[in-house]
């Protein structure tokens, strides 16, 4: 391979590693809800924490590490619907940038 070719990969695959993390970076910012008093992200920790409880209340720490008591059923529902939205976005997304390498 010559210099120019080497050159050219390496920005190609620079530039794909750099959509990457714009990617992750837009569509981690789109896992935040404000619900209930409180700023949560719909990620899997989360939402494995709230179906892990039965009881209707449940105190959680939100993002800025405050205390909330939340009704652990419609939260849930909420962050479950944000995560699956965001995901199948972020899904599609990615799998365009990726078509394009």
């Amino acid at each position: 391979m010559d210099t120019k070719a080497l050159l050219a990969e390496s920005k190609a695959r620079f530039n794909h590693n750099a959509a990457k993390e714009y990617l992750a970076e837009k569509y981690q910012n789109k896992l935040i809800v404000a619900e209930q008093g409180g700023l949560w992200k719909a990620d899997a920790e989360t939402i494995t924490l709230l179906s892990s409880f039965k009881t209707k209340q449940v105190v959680l720490i939100d993002t800025f590490s405050n205390p909330v008591k939340v009704n652990r059923k419609e939260l849930l529902d909420i962050l479950q619907s944000v995560y699956k939205e965001v995901m199948e976005e972020w899904y599609k997304e990615w799998q365009e940038l990726e078509a394009k390498r």
